[in-house]
C-alpha cells in the first residue's frame, strides 16, 4: 500500500514517479475507504431506523436536536445545509411519531425551537451507541493516541472557515470554541 497506484487495463498499476506528480493524484484509496466506512457506520443505524420507517435524514435531525436541545429551525438548517422543504417532512414525521417537540423561542415567539422528546432521546442515543461501538472497536486496535489524531484528521477535512463553527458546535463549553 505504500506505493501509489493507478488504474489501467490490465488492472492497478503502480503510479509511475516520473511524469505526474504524486500529490496530484487522485487519492482514490482514501475517497473509497472513506465511503465504505461511512457505508458501515451509518449502516448499524441504518437497520434500527428502517423498522420505525425512517432514514438518514431522520437521524440527522435526531441527532442534532438531541446534542442541542432548544435548536432553532435556521441553527438546524445552516448545520444540515438543507432547505427548508427538505427538512419540512422529516421533521414533521419526527414530530408526528413523539419523538421531537417544537415550541415557540424563549426570546423570540415567532421562532421555533426545537426538544427532543423522552423517546427521542432514547432513540438518539441508542443510534450513537451503535455508532460509539463501531469507533470503539476501530479505535481498540490502533494505537493509545488514535483518537486524538481521528480528532484532528476529520477537523482539518472541514473547510478552514467552518472549523471554529464546528469546533464550538462540538465542545460548546470552551469560551473560544477551540478543543480543550
Amino acid at each position: 500500500m505504500d506505493a501509489m497506484f493507478q488504474s489501467g487495463r490490465d488492472g492497478l498499476q503502480p503510479l509511475a514517479r516520473e511524469g505526474r506528480n504524486a500529490l496530484d493524484a487522485p487519492m482514490f484509496d482514501l475517497i473509497e475507504l472513506l465511503f465504505f466506512a461511512y457505508r458501515d457506520f451509518v449502516g448499524d443505524p441504518d437497520r434500527l431506523l428502517e423498522s420505525l420507517k425512517f432514514g438518514r435524514a431522520h437521524h440527522r435531525v435526531l441527532h442534532f436536536v438531541n446534542r442541542r436541545r432548544g435548536l432553532t429551525i435556521a441553527e438546524l438548517l445552516d448545520i444540515l445545509r438543507i432547505t427548508k422543504q427538505s427538512l419540512s417532512r422529516v421533521l414533521k414525521e419526527l414530530i408526528d411519531e413523539g419523538f421531537i417537540e417544537q415550541r415557540p423561542g424563549e426570546i423570540d415567539r415567532r421562532q421555533r425551537q426545537l426538544y427532543p422528546t423522552l423517546k427521542g432521546q432514547k432513540l438518539a442515543v441508542e443510534l450513537a451507541s451503535l455508532q460509539s461501538r463501531r469507533f470503539q472497536r476501530a479505535l481498540a486496535r490502533l494505537p493509545d493516541d488514535s483518537r486524538e489524531s481521528a480528532i484532528a484528521f476529520f477537523l482539518a477535512m472541514i473547510d478552514p472557515d467552518e472549523r471554529r463553527k464546528v469546533a464550538a458546535h462540538i465542545w460548546p463549553t470552551s469560551p473560544t470554541g477551540e478543543r480543550a
